[in-house]
């Protein structure tokens, strides 16, 4: 072992004469473990929300969407059969989307209106699964049966079984001039997927339907595509915009653009959040700085009898950073192995914790996701590691220079 590392480990074993430098050191090292667990824990916590709210808007969207001109695609068989081609691309379901007016009674809600086969819808979406009341496999063609969402059917005040009359846009021409398109829908569906824009404004209908309601004949809107893996989408929606571009003008977009400004905000909000919450490591890791100018002050005779026993000064520079090193060392391994402890078992810790003070954290009445989520992503905790450590050593280093500066002669003289 070097002797400068030796030295370093003893000194930081050492019982000091100065028991204010030993309860300095303890702070930093709890403070930067506590730096270290926040982060690990907030980020977990906001990839978890991340990954709940993704889930929930991909259970009603889809991974890609190929539109064609004026919203309307010709031969949909046979560009379905071409898309599927790409070894990405794992299903895909015809839609019909348009703009409708739902009344019941003296209610009238508006609502997008997207005409789908159920069968293939559920290869594309999670649907089915949020289905609350109903079934949403009971829409079949020329039944004229109906699916909302759970604010819109709170809304017009219905339930599975009574008859909404859905008024399309496009108009008909008749003797006594133009009348809007009507025609009555059962309920036989309600689904909830928990965000706000499709539960109190979507409505599903089935595709051949919907094509009678808005005179679409064989066309559809588009396709609607899922893949092997949603964060290919937009290298998968380049590639199907290239195969299809000698077809004719068709559009593709893919679940990033299509909620772009949501997901932007929310990594924004967490590289501000990992700024923040560096900052506690910071300041901690700079305690640091205050122990160590005190521990070369504690241990200036110790210092000058090494110089004059043949120590060069970078040798004394590594004494202290080894010192300083191994405080932010054992902080940052505490605050790693307990922010990894508390982020896989929130989901645990936080109930008994709304149990033993009787509080609700996410109350159901005002949030759609009641529980608080949790994912651990092991490169985040890489970089939170990285980070502490860094810090940690940029912290050693002016003490260990002033170390390396001191005098002999001057540091022995009253000794």
């Amino acid at each position: 072992m070097p002797y400068e590392l030796f030295i370093g480990l003893r000194y930081t074993r050492a019982k000091r004469r100065n028991h204010f430098i030993s309860f300095i050191s303890m702070t930093s090292m709890v403070g930067i473990a506590l730096g270290v667990a926040a982060l690990i824990v907030v980020l977990s916590v906001m990839n978890g929300f991340q990954h709940e709210l993704r889930s929930r808007i991909l259970g009603v969207a889809s991974h890609l969407q190929i539109t064609g001109a004026n919203n309307e695609l010709q031969d949909w068989p046979i560009v379905a059969e071409r898309v599927r081609r790409h070894p990405e691309v794992l299903a895909s379901a015809p839609y019909i989307m348009a703009q409708g007016m739902l009344s019941f009674g003296q209610a009238v809600q508006g609502a997008v209106v997207r005409g789908v086969l159920p069968e293939q819808e559920d290869r594309v979406a999670e649907i089915g699964a949020h289905i609350k009341a109903g079934d949403f496999k009971a829409l079949k063609p020329g039944e004229f049966g109906i699916v909302l969402g759970a604010d819109l059917s709170r809304m017009l005040g219905v339930g599975i079984g009574d008859k909404v009359v859905v008024m399309a846009p496009q108009g008909q021409f008749t003797p006594t001039g133009v009348v809007p398109r009507l025609k009555q829908f059962r309920v036989v569906g309600i689904f909830q997927v928990g965000m706000y824009e499709y539960d109190a404004a979507l409505a599903l209908i089935h595709l051949d339907d919907a094509a009678k309601l808005y005179r679409m004949e064989d066309r559809v809107s588009g396709l609607r595509l899922k893949l092997s893996d949603l964060y290919h989408a937009p290298q998968v929606s380049r590639d199907l915009a290239q195969l299809l571009s000698p077809y004719g003008n068709f559009y593709v977009s893919d679940w990033t653009e299509q909620h772009a400004n949501f997901f932007r905000a929310v990594q924004m909000e967490k590289r501000v959040m990992f700024v923040i919450l560096a900052l506690i490591v910071a300041v901690a890791a700079f305690n640091i700085v205050s122990t160590l100018v005190m521990a070369v002050t504690d241990k200036r005779a110790d210092i000058a009898i090494l110089r004059t026993l043949g120590a060069s000064p970078r040798s004394i520079m590594q004494i202290f950073i080894v010192q300083g090193a191994l405080i932010g060392v054992i902080g940052t391994l505490l605050g790693v192995v307990g922010g990894v402890l508390i982020a896989i078992n929130i989901e645990t810790i936080v109930p008994f914790i709304e149990h033993l003070f009787g509080v609700q954290f996410l109350s159901k009445d005002v949030y759609y996701i009641s529980d608080l989520p949790s994912e651990l992503q092991w490169g985040d905790v890489a970089v939170i590691t990285l980070v502490s450590l860094v810090l940690s050593l940029l912290a050693t280093l002016y003490p260990s220079r002033r170390a390396a500066a001191t005098n002999p002669a001057e540091a022995l003289r009253y000794e």
